[in-house]
């Protein structure tokens, strides 16, 4: 008798062996030598259809998976450049609901449909409820910057049922066997951040997200992605030396900020995006 397949947190697992797409987009590109682009944009902003058309532009553009920031009231994380952005997503009436027509629309597109979410706004949606939407919207995985494996035994069960990437995060100050526990338990990659402070571009990167990646490494985590202050192309190729993903997220919204003309707006991220992409995708040609 074989023995019984089970989930991190010791239960049966379920009917989905879906394979995760992130794992897949790492392996086909470790075997290239080139680290992915991931980009964020929050859902809604600065209205619904254009959000989308934001998403569509930075996958054209180069970027490899899109991070969907779901609009919170209280985003204890996020700088003054994606807090303002999801306030007005959120005076603009957006719901979680209407959120998987932007993770299809990614899909669609030919990247992958990745969500940033607050876990009251999952929890108040129903963790079920939204895992199976979210998969049968295309979506690949949830990231959670205020849910740590330790109470995330719903979670890990429900994901690994509808086979959901869980993408957990680690910080600069994360002691050993914090950063063993999210090694075991995340899918897809772990999210180093790059600092302790919120969220926003910066004009200088610490050395520290190079040494943060490689003890998560040594902790067993086979992906990791830095995020949290890249904000050129020349940051993006200094983390793409080392790390197996970049992600970008307040430089993209930047462009998107202060401009009453939505297509000029999407023609800068366009231009931001791509100039990203080449940095970060050529991070390691003259390695």
């Amino acid at each position: 008798m074989s023995e019984q397949v089970t989930t991190p947190s010791g239960q049966p697992l379920g009917i989905a062996h879906k394979t995760s797409p992130m794992e897949t987009l790492f392996d086909d590109f470790r075997s290239q030598n080139k680290p992915a682009f991931i980009g964020y944009l929050p859902y809604g902003f600065p209205t619904t259809d254009d959000s989308i058309n934001a998403m569509k532009t930075i996958v054209r553009s180069g970027v490899d998976a899109v991070e969907i920031g779901l609009p919170y009231s209280d985003p204890v994380m996020d700088g003054p450049v994606i807090q303002a952005a999801a306030r007005e997503a959120i005076e603009n009436g957006e719901k979680i609901a209407n959120v998987f027509g932007a993770v299809e629309a990614v899909a669609n597109e030919g990247g992958i449909p990745l969500i940033m979410s607050y876990w009251n706004l999952i929890m108040n949606y129903g963790v079920d409820r939204f895992a199976r939407d979210f998969s049968n919207a295309g979506g690949a995985g949830l990231i959670t910057p205020d849910l740590i494996p330790d109470e995330a035994g719903e979670w890990i069960e429900t994901s690994d049922r509808y086979g959901l990437d869980r993408i957990f995060l680690v910080s600069p100050n994360s002691v050993e066997e914090r950063l063993k526990l999210v090694a075991e338990n995340s899918r897809g990659f772990v999210y180093a951040a790059s600092t302790m402070g919120v969220t926003g571009e910066r004009s200088q990167l610490s050395a520290s997200p190079e040494h943060l990646v490689a003890r998560t490494r040594a902790a067993g985590a086979k992906n990791v992605c830095v995020g949290i202050g890249v904000s050129t192309a020349e940051q993006g190729a200094e983390v793409g030396s080392y790390a197996d993903g970049v992600i970008v997220g307040s430089a993209l919204v930047h462009t998107l900020l202060g401009t009453s003309n939505i297509q000029d707006s999407l023609k800068l991220l366009e231009q931001r995006a791509t100039e990203l992409a080449e940095g970060i995708h050529n991070a390691r040609l003259s390695a």
